[in-house]
């Protein structure tokens, strides 16, 4: 099929650099504004006013004061959408509805600009779950209509119907309605409550008979909802997993079937008589046998042929249908013409399977009730594996050997337990646990015999360097993988047998969420960890409701708490941790709260966690008097005047950042603009250095005290016991004695993404076969990815290449490492401390200095270590160390009096003891 060409919207009748200039107007010169409303006014003076008035209807409002030059009403607007989403706003009237938004009148506007038109409170609803219950089919889901609350003031769905294509029958169904949370929360928006607008419609097949028989035919799903102005009708559109995402098929009758599926994504009913259906399949010889039931023995009934088709290829064959005793029929299909795999490695190849009648009509080939999919082993490691689909269609496909589960359980402990067969190499494999998101990737144990594998997992208490945690939010999908692969094109997944689909979903319920067995395309299996956060406190509308309730709770009595951010609760480690350890060491009589993202910091028995964007998390915000950072903080989050917040930050800048930013092609003005009121919230910043200083204030506008103490997390390598702490790193990694350690810390590019939002790759230059071949008998390289790229160092083990991306301490892979490998991570200031070499592996100097990001100094011409850009030189390098150390020995000591100093281990107790004399002032 050609690509589909990109669906025009009215919106892009409007010029990019004008959008562009209204986007900003908040952060925009009196100049810059009057120059956009000049040429504002140009535009809309010679544009199409019919397209004009088909733009979406805030954006209608926008143009038409841009139009009148009303600034402030624009901007209130302007406000309104970054609030709230630029496709929410007020609905006022009843029988002429019109848009609202608070602060703007819009009585003072053209009537055809406030006006809503046909199709602009479209009909949202969705299925979540498909399923039968005592022979009727139950739709579970939510329908609203768009910026129409649905909260218990408004009025609920009230009808609903199928409609037969291509006749004018309609069958009224059963609405019930049910409380949805998740229907605010799937919004995205942060205006309107949708909770009220979940839905149980149940459909008794029964109906759909004409005359009291069965006929073929199509029925679509319509929803019809109250709303100002008329009732609304709309489609339900299916998700992309589990029940409510895939068709299913069922037998009601001898020779009839329902198929529950999606069509363009929306729902339909399709009633399908098939005069014949494959029940079962067998070994015949080297044949493999597809025995076929034929409902009743009308003439003409019976199949004669069997069409099996090559899907994408050229293959295309006939096999007879042939009578067989008892009054069945078959067909044998030779296993060596379905094999068409040109190596054992190839993709699946798909076959089409269709039945031809006498008379030469032909039906797809579709199974019957109870049909129980199976393999076929051929050579070559491959498989013929016969299965079906949601729509009940017969499957035959050419395949490497698959795993497929065909027993699994919850135990009472909370493991999971998947058991299957699976006919592939016995050993040399590694089971993986891949999340759908993040990459991130679990080697598992598994048991293997006799064909079959046996796999345990205990998603509340997964390994990790700093002890059991729970896993991540998401999708973890399961496949065997040669043990050290590096590419995982070659990974065999784990499927679901296909007569088990209707057993899930399969839940847990564990420590502090849900775990669930799902399915993606009809048969691929993964486990999905909840949210750890309540369903009250999730989604964009509910955290306004929690950040109101913040307010709120700021007028309440202080406790005497010290509530820790660190990256947004993703560590406990950095500065944060310094000074809980310094504070728990002077036996300070204080609360000590860590938020958590996700529950992946592990803390230190007995603290209490708050988990991040919860009510407890709004709440310890509120009412903490002490509150530590390592990072930027919402723009919404207010110190009250009896609390202290330090910033301790985490990082000597290299890159140019916030402010300074401003005038290049990475700066964002909306949040350049907030800085300075984010900043102003901090009674104290530490920073690392005097040079790092200077750009605090100009970077960030922070107008209170710098304590120019050196960053606390770098105490650690003035300490006593350091050599102690390096020792138990060393084992907890379990580094082989002898080895030295490389350490590669790369940071992340701008422009290596996936896809367009925020998820960034890791741009692997660095050629780790050659690394090892040459380095591995003296080093391992320890790789610590920057933790905003998501893909993993596929196949880092416990050999050359480790993974420690997951390791929260960053320091104490400095006390453990001989050299540093980085680029332009400011991990160089912090290893500098320990006086060991550094190389720079900077392959796009050029690009990122001048492209990307732009740097605060001369680079070149200050690192304290050679700069290369290709894997031989950076080998080179490293089996020099002798010579490099002592051809940049002057440079190294000059960068570590600028950016190393203060250097005395006394940074935690410094900003220890600016918290507490504070504290002793406040009574």
């Amino acid at each position: 099929m050609p690509p589909k060409k990109p669906v025009k919207k009215p919106e892009d009748m409007l010029p990019a650099e004008l959008r562009r200039s209204m986007h900003w107007l908040p952060e925009s010169s009196a100049e810059e504004r009057e120059t956009f409303f000049d040429e504002a006014g140009a535009f809309l003076a010679g544009a199409d006013q019919k397209k004009l008035r088909k733009l979406p209807p805030l954006m209608r409002i926008k143009w038409q004061l841009a139009r009148e030059r009303r600034l402030d009403d624009l901007l209130t607007v302007l406000a309104h959408e970054r609030e709230y989403r630029a496709s929410s706003f007020l609905v006022a009237g009843r029988l002429r509805p019109r848009v609202e938004v608070p602060g703007l009148d819009s009585g003072s506007l053209p009537a055809e600009v406030v006006r809503i038109q046909p199709g602009e409170l479209p009909v949202r609803a969705k299925a979540t779950e498909v399923l039968w219950r005592e022979g009727r089919l139950v739709v579970r889901g939510y329908a609203f209509v768009q910026n129409v609350p649905a909260d218990g003031k408004a009025l609920m769905p009230r009808f609903a119907w199928l409609r037969q294509q291509g006749a004018r029958r309609r069958v009224p169904v059963r609405v019930k309605q049910r409380h949805e949370l998740r229907a605010t929360r799937d919004s995205g928006q942060a205006l309107h409550a949708y909770d009220e607008s979940g839905f149980d419609i149940v459909i008794d097949p029964k109906k759909l008979r004409t005359g009291g028989r069965w006929q073929p035919g199509v029925w679509q799903l319509t929803l019809a909802l109250p709303s100002p102005g008329v009732v609304r009708t709309g489609s339900v559109d299916r998700t992309d997993i589990g029940s409510a995402g895939h068709s299913q098929a069922r037998e009601l009758a001898d020779g009839v079937r329902l198929v529950a599926g999606f069509s363009e994504e929306r729902m339909q009913l399709t009633v399908e008589t098939p005069a014949a259906e494959v029940a079962s399949h067998e070994a015949a010889g080297d044949a493999l046998r597809l025995n076929v039931h034929v409902p009743g023995t009308p003439a003409g009934q019976r199949p004669v042929r069997l069409l099996v088709e090559h899907k994408g290829g050229e293959f295309k064959r006939a096999y007879d249908v042939e009578e067989t005793p008892g009054g069945g029929c078959a067909a044998d299909i030779p296993l060596a013409d379905l094999s068409v795999a040109e190596w054992s490695a190839a993709p699946t190849q798909d076959f089409v399977t269709t039945l031809e009648f006498p008379g030469g009509d032909t039906r797809r080939a579709t199974v019957r009730a109870g049909f129980l999919p199976g393999q076929y082993l051929v050579p070559d490691g491959r498989e013929i594996a016969v299965t079906t689909d949601g729509p009940g269609l017969l499957k035959l496909h050419d395949r490497a050997r698959q795993a497929v589960v065909d027993d699994m359980s919850w135990t009472p402990e909370g493991e999971l337990v998947l058991r299957g067969g699976f006919t592939g190499p016995s050993e040399g494999l590694e089971l993986v646990l891949r999340h759908g998101k993040y990459f991130e990737e679990k080697s598992l144990p598994f048991e293997s015999a006799d064909g079959r594998f046996t796999v345990r997992v205990r998603p509340d208490r997964m390994e990790s360097y700093d002890g059991e945690q729970s896993l991540r939010e998401g999708r973890w999908y399961l496949s065997f993988r040669e043990e050290g692969e590096a590419d995982r094109k070659n990974d065999v997944p784990v499927k679901l047998r296909g007569d088990l689909v209707d057993s899930l979903p399969l839940q847990h319920r564990g420590a502090a969420r849900t775990y669930t067995v799902e399915r993606r395309f009809f048969d691929r299996i993964f486990l999905a960890a909840g949210s750890p956060l309540r369903e009250e406190d999730r989604g964009k509308y509910r955290q306004r409701r929690l950040r109101a309730q913040y307010v709120r709770d700021r007028e309440k009595p202080l406790r005497n708490a010290v509530f820790y951010n660190c990256y947004h609760g993703r560590q406990f480690s950095d500065s944060p941790r310094a000074i809980y350890e310094e504070l728990v060491r002077r036996g300070a009589d204080v609360e000590h709260i860590w938020g958590t993202n996700d529950q992946q910091a592990v803390v230190p028995p007995g603290m209490r966690t708050v988990e991040w964007k919860s009510a407890e998390w709004h709440e310890a915000l509120a009412r903490s008097r002490y509150l530590v950072t390592n990072v930027m903080i919402s723009s919404w989050i207010k110190r009250r005047e009896d609390q202290l917040f330090v910033q301790t930050w985490h990082g000597t800048p290299l890159k140019k950042m916030g402010a300074d930013l401003l005038g290049t092609s990475k700066a964002n003005p909306a949040y350049i603009a907030t800085l300075p009121g984010r900043f102003e919230q901090f009674t104290y910043l530490t920073s690392p250095n005097a040079f790092t200083t200077p750009i605090m204030r100009s970077a960030f506008g922070f107008p209170n005290e710098i304590l120019e103490t050196g960053y606390p997390r770098n105490d650690v390598f003035y300490r006593e016991d350091r050599d102690e702490i390096a020792a138990r790193v060393r084992k907890t990694l379990r580094l082989p004695e002898g080895k030295k350690v490389l350490l590669y810390t790369p940071t992340w590019r701008d422009d290596q993404r996936f896809g367009t939002g925020k998820k960034f790759k890791l741009d692997l230059q660095l050629d780790l076969e050659e690394f090892e071949r040459r380095l591995g008998d003296e080093y391992v390289l320890l790789f610590r990815k920057h933790p905003k790229m998501l893909n993993n160092i596929t196949g880092a083990r416990d050999g050359f290449v480790r993974d420690v991306a997951a390791y929260a301490e960053i320091s104490d892979l400095y006390l453990i490492s001989d050299v540093l490998i980085t680029d332009y991570s400011s991990s160089m200031f912090d290893f500098a401390h320990t006086g060991r070499p550094m190389v720079f592996f900077t392959y796009d100097l050029e690009h990122y200095r001048d492209t990307l990001r732009g740097f605060y100094f001369d680079f070149t011409g200050t690192a304290p270590g050679p700069l290369v850009k290709t894997t031989p030189e950076l080998v080179d390098a490293i089996r020099g160390l002798d010579a490099v150390e002592k051809e940049y020995a002057d440079r190294y000591a000059a960068f570590a009096e600028k950016f190393c100093t203060p250097a005395d281990g006394r940074a935690t107790a410094q900003v220890v003891d600016r918290m507490l004399e504070w504290g002793k002032r406040q009574g």
